[in-house]
This record gives C-alpha cells, structure tokens and sequence, in this order.
C-alpha cells in the first residue's frame, strides 16, 4: 500500500557566509619561521598600522577575533625549535602578537558546499511552549573547502499541526572555548599491556614512534604505518586491536554560555577526524536511573581511513568525544537505541557494509558481538542497505527508518518493525520505500540521493529530516499509524 508522504516547503541550503576562523600553517617549518621574522621586522608604527586594517576587516564577522589571533601566535611559537624563537619573544607587543596570529588564520565557509544528512531529537528545554508544541535541535552536516565535514546546529518548534519553525541561525560562528585531549604516559601503558599478557613484538613496534607522552590521534598514526608497512598475522592484528581498546581516550570541548545553538560548529579536532565529522546519529538516551543524555554516533574520516566514534552531550555545550571499540565497531552508520533493554546497550549497525546487524553490549564503548538481522531483500536496496538514525519506540514495536542503495546509485528510505522485547526479530518489513528522490531532490552533489541521520515521532506523525543530493537538506511528514499498520501487514 503507499504510504502518505507530505514533504515540507521547509528547505536548509548551504550559506558561504557562515564561516570559522581557522589555524592556517602554510608550506613548511622554515617558511612559518620565515612569516614570524618579517612581522618581527615590522617597526612598530608599521605593527599599529597593518594591524587596525585587519581588525577593520575581520572584526565584524567572527567573536573576539584577537583572542583567536593570540591563540594562533602561541600555537606557531610553540611550534618553532627552541633556538629559531625571536629574542625576547614574551617581550612582544600585544598588537605584534596578533599580527603573526593574524598570518596563520584562515576563514573556512563550514557549509559553503552542503548542508545535509541531519539528525533530529527533542531540546532539553521544553519550557514555554504551546500545547501540543516541541522544541527540537536538528543537526546538520556542513560541508566546505576541501570536502571537510563538521557538525552544525538549528533549534525550532515543532507546532500543533506539525508545521516546522527554525530558528534563523546567528550572525556568528564559535568554536569551542576549550578543548581537552587525553595525554598518556607510555611508561604506564606498556606496564597495562604486560598486566595483559600483551608482550608481542608488534607492541614494540607501535609504542616505538611515539614520545614519552602522547596523543590518541598519534598512536593512530603510528598503528597505521605498523600496519601499512609490515605484513601482520592474525594474532599480531589482535595485538593491535587491543591496543586500540586499551587506548579508550577522548577529548571533551566546551562552547560559551553566550552563544546560540546555531552559532556553534563542532569542527574536527582529533588526528583521525582530521578530513570530516560525518553522518552523526543523534539520540536522547534515557537510562534505567531515568537520567538523560544526548549521544551521537559518527564517522571520523582523516582522507585514508574511517573510525566510529561516540559523542554525548547533556545540554549542547559541553561534548565528551571517544572512539567506539571492539570487533563489530566497525564501517559506517552505527546508531543506539534510546534505552536499554534488559539491562544491556543496543546498536544497530552495518558493520561489514551491506547488511544491517544487532548488537548487544554492557560497555557503551566496546561492541565485540554482532547478529544479522536483515539483508538486502529488494531491488530497490540490492546494493547495500543501513538505517537511517535510531529506532524509535512504538506501541506496536521499533519503527527502524532504513536506507536502501539500488540502480544507479540512487538512495531510498524505507521503513522495517522490531520486537520491542527481541529486538533482532523483526515484525514487519515495507517492501517498497516510503521515499524516493523526485525531480527536484535528485540534483546536487550526489544525484539521486536522499538520506537521514534520525527521525522523531510527534504527535500521531513520524518527521522526516532528509539531506537531498548530498547538497540540502528537508523535512517530510508521514502519518505514524498509517505507517505502522502498512508494516504490520506486510
């Protein structure tokens, strides 16, 4: 039977004027080097002068630009050899200061390419609304130079009669205020791996190039040349994965208080993110103690590799970032349920990436078991199929949005029922999709393309929010009762 589908007037289109400013390193340590050194030949009337124009400038269109400057002149005299530094280097005026910070920044248009596959999930604050309205935050991914992804925002209200409001987006963009990584000691973590039995010679191989203290973002590297250079047997790959796992770190950034929801981007910041945030799947999870969390799950890509990764928030403006481990977090579009069930986390992923599979855990961050429970069924998603964001809970089961790749690379949804209490066995499955790219949607980036990284049930609906060829983004309606009874007499 078809399904109803009201697609929204409601269009997001990408914005060349919102824009971050950035560290820029050109060419090599001898030319930085090379910057810093006519700045510093600058007198200091040429200082005062040059330094009010790029104020005049760039003032307006970023907050507290000069603390940015100050952070990219510390960051590149940090990075200089100890005996290449200029004499007398804390001596330096604040205004020469920033004018080397100045050289090392770049603006980068975060969504000047694309702003799509967004996420949608119910604001923290409901207060002062309407009945029957929701505050909802979508997010987005931004696309710009270079095809670098990030991760933005919009907050809006979902009203009565499921007519979408957003919130005009903020003049400004902010990065966040701070930004913390996990350091660790080499020492002890040799010593944690002999704890393990782990003495393998490849442990010495990995540990070798890296300092006394690093980084996860560097023994990822390190891991990445071990393996791209020497030809590993399976029990020495295991070595490897488990120094993975035992390097569970994070880094954690906090935005300011004064800033809208629409002004923050969370742009790269690990080694292995390094070339995009991509595709984050956000859920509200309500633990069993009835404390909320926000998480998304995500694809770090750094231009070679990709690696799932875990981010929770309470509030949008603190964020705790790790990588998710284990030998089924693996490929792209991992999604967790809102809750557990029975006392255990569930995933739904596509970890050999094709097929969508289930998977149960009691460490949010190790997923070391997986069953299959769907497979390409129809021709419509012969080439691989995912989900589409979290399921969401029903009275009649978990209502799982799918995507499904078929001729000419083109990108449907559809929709599959789950066992509230089995989750793995499934109720109902659509055998045709519930939406497929029209002649408007088909054009952009990636022709024939539409995609979802989350949907939300209001009221006696299900909305929809679809990136359309991987350019824009959108909203769709479709009646939930319609929707459910469809699956359950398929």
């Amino acid at each position: 039977m078809a399904i109803t589908v009201n697609r929204k007037a409601l269009r997001l289109y990408p914005d060349a004027k919102r824009v971050i400013a950035r560290f820029y390193r050109p060419g090599y340590e001898d030319r930085a080097k090379s910057i810093v050194q006519r700045v510093l030949s600058l007198s200091e009337e040429d200082v005062q002068g040059d330094f009010q124009q790029v104020l005049r400038r760039f003032s307006g269109r970023h907050r507290n630009i000069t603390r940015i400057f100050e952070n990219h002149c510390a960051r590149i005299l940090n990075s200089l050899p100890e005996g290449e530094l200029p004499q007398d280097v804390e001596r330096l005026s604040e205004e020469r200061r920033m004018l080397i910070g100045s050289f090392f920044t770049m603006e980068y248009a975060i969504e000047s390419a694309a702003v799509y596959n967004p996420s949608i999930v119910e604001d923290p604050d409901q207060s002062d609304l309407q009945e029957g309205e929701k505050r909802i935050i979508v997010s987005f991914r931004a696309t710009g130079e270079g095809h670098i992804s990030s991760l933005v925002f919009r907050r809006g209200i979902v009203e009565r009669g499921n007519g979408i409001t957003l919130t005009p987006p903020g003049a400004l963009l902010d990065m966040p205020e701070t930004v913390n990584r996990h350091i660790y000691d080499k020492r002890e973590f040799l010593e944690k791996l002999a704890e393990m039995q782990i003495r393998k010679d490849v442990v010495h191989e990995v540990m070798g190039r890296l300092g006394e203290r690093f980084i996860y973002g560097e023994l990822q590297a390190s891991i990445e040349e071990t393996l791209k250079n020497l030809d590993l047997s399976y029990t020495r790959r295991k070595v490897v994965q488990v120094i993975n796992w035992l390097a569970s770190s994070h880094y954690e950034v906090t935005f300011s208080r004064d800033t809208a929801i629409s002004e923050r981007v969370l742009f790269p910041v690990s080694y292995t993110e390094s070339n995009g945030i991509e595709d984050a799947r956000f859920v509200r999870f309500k633990d069993e103690d009835g404390s909320v969390t926000y998480y998304a799950t995500y694809t770090a890509y750094n231009g070679f590799t990709i690696l799932p990764k875990l981010m929770e928030t309470q509030d949008f403006y603190h964020f705790k970032v790790m990588p998710l481990h284990g030998e089924y977090a693996q490929n792209k579009g991992m999604s967790l349920f809102p809750r557990r069930i029975d006392g255990k986390y569930v995933m739904i992923s596509r970890c050999d990436g094709v097929n969508l599979y289930m998977m149960f855990s009691d460490n949010l961050n190790l997923w070391q078991n997986a069953q299959k429970i769907e497979e390409p069924k129809f021709p419509w998603e012969f080439v691989q199929i995912g989900n589409a964001g979290s399921p969401m809970e029903t009275e009649k089961g978990w209502l799982l949005i799918t995507h499904g790749v078929g001729p000419v690379r083109t990108y449907c949804l559809g929709a599959t029922l789950l066992d509230l209490n089995d989750p793995t066995r499934i109720i109902g499955r659509l055998k045709d999709p519930i939406l497929i790219p029209n002649e408007e949607e088909r054009e952009g980036y990636v022709p024939n393309v539409v995609y979802s990284c989350g949907c939300l049930i209001h009221g006696e609906e299900l909305i929809i929010p679809y990136g359309m060829a991987d350019y824009t983004s959108g909203f769709a309606i479709i009646p939930i009762e319609e929707l459910l009874d469809a699956l359950l007499s398929s």
